[in-house]
């Protein structure tokens, strides 16, 4: 990739721990050296962090990584504390700020503090500054047992329309089997979209001290490429990795970034908690899907939930199919049963200078796995 770049660094557990499970400085400051490398080269970083409570558990007395969600959580506390503090002050030796952000799935379901965040992170790369987010989870509880950095990672990069997201970890990327345990496993250097068949090769937690494995990295890399960024998943232990990785030579794999979207679509289509459902038939289906139509009253066939005008809802096919997508609605659920499958000027009969779309399509956000899409293409 050649020019100044905004890259996301989601750096796992494993690749920031002893097997003890303790912090490994050494490794801590190997990866901020290369962020500053970055730096130094005019790119925009930033950086999304495991470790927390990994290195925060043996502090408090424990042999192992403890799995009760409170031990986690106050392992978290502890451990969160030195990963800043030594982030901080390798940052700082290289001539940088380093910047703390603590999220949870929260502050992107709920929009405001989506934008909030986003117009933060903004303000602090225009400033140079190197955020540092890790989830917060001292006060998080689903999100510990679902190894989410890989998803944060994913949900940050697609968030400031990132450039490229590096995923470090223990193995140099995707192969067709487990190379720990199958000498014939082949390692896959490109993904052009992430398939059923790429999902099933995502095994369970790669390391005792870590909550994530490939599978969660897979996921992220959907998400991330599917919101336009260009994602690889690659071993920590190479040497200059993330130099390598903005350059395109670092051995991993490589996924292709999709069309992308704009931030408040993005929104609408990864984080935001749908009010409720709506069923269309096969025209309307056609009609956002392949030809860039708004939906119209005709193409209604159903609704479910009780949801207001201005909310996002999911769109379905009638009569079953997965989901196509989502949409900030103009009419509220009981609006809309009583206008469903009528002409766009009976409806405006029934609601006088409403609009005449039920979802305007620049307030739609295609699933990019659409299920319709998928078996017209077939």
């Amino acid at each position: 990739m050649s020019g100044k770049k905004t890259v996301v660094v989601k750096v796992g557990t494993s690749s920031l721990t002893e097997k003890s499970g303790r912090l490994a400085p050494e490794k801590l400051h190997s990866v901020t050296e290369q962020i500053a490398g970055l730096r130094d080269a005019g790119h925009q970083v930033v950086l999304v962090t495991s470790g927390a409570i990994a290195a925060g558990y043996p502090l408090l007395g424990y042999r192992e990584r403890p799995t009760g969600v409170a031990a986690k959580q106050a392992s978290a506390a502890v451990g969160q504390g030195l990963l800043m503090e030594e982030y901080a002050a390798a940052l700082s030796a290289r001539g940088y700020v380093a910047a703390q952000l603590l999220l949870t799935r929260g502050d992107f379901r709920d929009r405001r503090r989506y934008q909030n965040a986003f117009a933060a992170l903004e303000v602090l790369l225009s400033r140079g500054a190197v955020p540092v987010i890790n989830e917060n989870d001292t006060v998080s509880i689903a999100e510990l047992k679902l190894g989410d950095n890989d998803m944060l990672s994913a949900q940050v990069a697609a968030m400031l329309h990132a450039d490229l997201l590096v995923i470090l970890t223990d193995t140099d990327g995707l192969y067709t089997a487990n190379p720990r345990t199958d000498p014939s496993a082949e390692h896959i250097p490109y993904v052009e979209r992430v398939t059923e068949e790429i999902e099933a090769l995502g095994g369970g937690s790669g390391t005792a001290n870590g909550t994530g494995g490939m599978a969660t990295k897979i996921e992220g890399a959907k998400v991330a490429s599917g919101a336009g960024v260009a994602v690889v998943i690659c071993s920590a232990a190479e040497s200059d990795v993330l130099k390598k990785a903005v350059e395109g030579t670092a051995k991993g794999t490589y996924f292709k970034p999709g069309e992308g979207m704009k931030t408040r679509l993005q929104w609408m289509a990864f984080y935001a908690q749908a009010a409720g459902c709506i069923y269309i038939d096969e025209g309307a289906a056609r009609a956002l899907c392949e030809r860039g139509k708004s939906l119209l009253p005709a193409g209604v066939r159903a609704c479910e939930g009780d949801f207001a005008a201005g909310e996002v809802v999911n769109v379905y096919l009638s009569g079953g199919g997965g989901l196509l997508g989502r949409g900030m609605v103009n009419y509220s659920s009981g609006e809309l049963r009583e206008i469903a499958g009528l002409s766009s000027a009976a409806a405006e009969g029934q609601f006088p200078g409403r609009p005449a779309e039920v979802i305007d399509q620049d307030n739609w956000a295609k699933s990019f796995e659409c299920e319709y899409k998928r078996r017209c293409e077939e």
